[in-house]
């Protein structure tokens, strides 16, 4: 039995790559997951019943500290998993995975969706799986390996999603609020802008003016940005306009009770928009491919500005049921079909 390696490096992996392991399970492969202790991932994968071996943290914004970091974690995963004879790896874009994969003679997969994020010019992958929205030609040019996938990257794992309707009342939240969930800008990544923030700011203002709205806030970091909402914003902390969740809670639950989402990253945007739920993006780093794909079907509205806010969002409860449906497993089966050539192709 061959053993695929998965490494997931940040929360939005979690539910990625859950039906990605159980078909790979089914095809008869063995899969090891390490998971790293930062942004919630380790929390998510508990909740959603992924063995996991937890390797490494996060070495916070400074360029310096996060190239030290991606090294010590590519060591401490070599450590890990040298002994499981993994005959790929595969990762949505984890650095320290692909240093670790190179060091011990792993072919690494990387799937991405955003064509402007980067690669360590002497640790490539040897294959890299994209939408086929996004062009191929300067992936082709630096990997021996290029696959596409149709549709978007939370085509995946959103047809799984079955809503939970205990979510709200756990929350504190009932029917009768309009819903906004928000996610503030990765303020630690390093293609963060910082007109986000100033975007997201006008934001919390601007909807704080509707008394019927409740926000729902998912900080990035548990301690700077959590402590920065709450001491900026204190009045609508206190008084629940403004609620941050005190344990993980699964986002396309949250979103799918949500009556609009607001976001300054990509995948939150892009599962509400997989949901059919109204979204607004305040990301301000350069727009992917596949944001201005969902943007031009208007499945996504893009904002740049505060005046954007009072122009394009539109606050208003909608129908919401308790029944998602959505049946393409297109993009699931193309990116497992990927994965299993290239473990055939190994020689490992």
């Amino acid at each position: 039995m061959k053993t695929i390696w998965i490494d997931l490096d940040n929360s939005p992996h979690v539910p990625f790559f859950v039906p990605i392991k159980r078909e790979l399970e089914k095809a008869g492969y063995r899969v090891v997951v390490t998971a790293r202790d930062c942004f919630q991932v380790c929390g998510l994968a508990d909740l959603l019943g992924v063995p996991y071996m937890q390797v490494g943290r996060h070495y916070g914004k400074n360029m310096g500290m996060k190239v030290v970091g991606t090294v010590f974690r590519a060591m401490q995963l070599m450590a890990a998993v040298k002994h499981e004879h993994a005959v790929i790896s595969a990762s949505h874009g984890s650095r320290a995975g692909i240093m670790a994969s190179k060091l011990l003679g792993i072919p690494s997969v990387v799937i991405a969706d955003y064509e402007f994020s980067y690669f360590m010019p002497l640790f490539l992958p040897y294959m890299v799986i994209v939408p086929e929205v996004i062009p191929t030609d300067e992936y082709a040019k630096k990997v021996p390996k290029v696959a596409t996938y149709p549709g978007i990257k939370e085509d995946v794992y959103v047809p799984d999603f079955k809503p939970s309707a205990d979510l709200l009342p756990s929350l504190g939240l009932s029917e009768k609020d309009i819903v906004v969930t928000i996610r503030p800008p990765a303020t630690e990544a390093h293609y963060h802008n910082p007109e986000s923030e100033i975007l997201f700011a006008a934001v919390i203002d601007y909807l704080s003016s509707n008394p019927d709205v409740r926000m729902v806030i998912l900080p990035r970091n548990e301690v700077k940005q959590t402590a920065w909402i709450m001491s900026k914003w204190a009045d609508l902390v206190k008084s629940r306009r403004i609620m941050i969740p005190e344990h993980v809670v699964n986002g396309l639950d949250l979103m799918w009770y949500s009556d609009l989402v607001i976001s300054g990253g990509g995948t939150m945007n892009r599962e509400a928009a997989a949901l059919g739920v109204p979204v607004y993006s305040i990301f301000r780093g350069k727009i992917g491919a596949v944001d201005n794909y969902l943007s031009q079907e208007g499945r996504l509205t893009l904002l740049t500005s505060a005046e954007d806010l009072r122009d394009k969002v539109v606050i208003q409860r909608r129908n919401k049921g308790n029944r998602f449906i959505a049946e393409d497993r297109s993009a699931l089966s193309a990116i497992v079909n990927s994965l299993i050539q290239c473990a055939e192709a190994t020689n490992l």
